[in-house]
């Protein structure tokens, strides 16, 4: 294969969809191949022996409950030309649809890996698989937590490099940062920060509600004026907002210590710093997409 063969047949991997639901299942585990091989490791894994480092990594970067459908992308990325699988006939020959389940792909001692022709080439080429890590990345992922899944992964791709194809064909609105903040007179609407340096905001960010990579648009009303702090957690899902009354719910996931608890808990319960007009006010819409597909559940008391 050559290499934009290569780069065609990732950027092409199908994602489980229905709706607007998140699935990072296929992604996170490309990712993960992709650490190990640049860590040198053997070309083939067993399931059981990659399966809780791949629920690790969805229990934190994907949607509440997906880890445990984390048996599914390592039988179905093959379907995609990227992947093989190795062990009893009597699984592997399975029929796509015909998903074994966890039990199986251990005690069979399933393996998986890239196809051959697939890891022959990035093992001859690093850059390459920096370019696949950086396009899943910025396919999948808002830019405030791509550097915390590369670092889970074992991964350090350059975050500022170009999108996915895919991603080019959608462009972001530059304007949207900026009517964002304005919106919320350029201050976090959780925890009021609002420091300035002349006449330029610091640490002071526009984030999506859902996701521009979930094909969140880029309006008022799918924004929040957020601290860099606010912004990476709200990304993480340590905290959503209530649509009914635009409540601040922190995730019982969220811990640390006392002075951690009066810094960032103190907003549990609180109501959202509200925006300049009621037309800016956050879409019921987007903010229900956030709490089912980001948020951590459960949600404090």
């Amino acid at each position: 294969m050559t290499r934009d063969e290569i780069l065609t047949a990732f950027d092409r991997i199908r994602v489980w969809q229905q709706g607007d639901r998140r699935a990072v299942h296929k992604p996170l585990l490309v990712l993960l191949a992709l650490g190990r091989l640049l860590r040198g490791e053997s070309p083939l894994v067993e399931f059981a022996g990659i399966e809780d480092k791949l629920g690790k990594l969805l229990e934190e970067f994907g949607p509440s409950g997906s880890e445990r459908t984390r048996h599914n992308p390592f039988w179905h990325l093959r379907t995609d030309g990227v992947w093989r699988l190795e062990g009893p006939p009597e699984i592997t020959s399975r029929p796509a649809g015909a998903t074994p389940t966890i039990t199986e792909l251990r005690r069979g001692r399933v393996e998986g890996g890239f196809a051959e022709p697939v890891r022959l080439a990035l093992a001859h080429d690093p850059a390459l698989v920096a370019e696949i890590a950086r396009r899943i990345l910025n396919a999948h992922f808002p830019e405030s937590i791509r550097q915390d899944v590369a670092a889970a992964v074992g991964l350090s791709p350059d975050a500022d490099n170009p999108a996915a194809p895919e991603q080019e064909q959608r462009r972001r609105d530059p304007a949207f940062r900026e009517k964002v903040l304005l919106a919320y007179e350029y201050r976090c609407c959780v925890c009021g920060h609002d420091l300035r340096m002349g006449g330029h905001a610091i640490g002071l960010e526009a984030a999506h509600i859902k996701w521009f990579q979930a094909r969140g648009p880029d309006v008022v009303q799918n924004g929040l004026a957020l601290c860099s702090l606010h912004h990476k957690i709200f990304d993480l899902g340590a905290f959503t907002v209530l649509p009914e009354n635009h409540q601040i719910v922190f995730s019982r996931h969220l811990m640390g210590g006392d002075d951690t608890k009066a810094k960032l808990l103190a907003h549990h319960g609180a109501g959202l710093i509200q925006p300049q007009g009621k037309e800016c006010l956050p879409h019921p819409e987007f903010l229900a997409w956030h709490r089912a597909e980001v948020f951590r559940e459960p949600a404090r008391e």
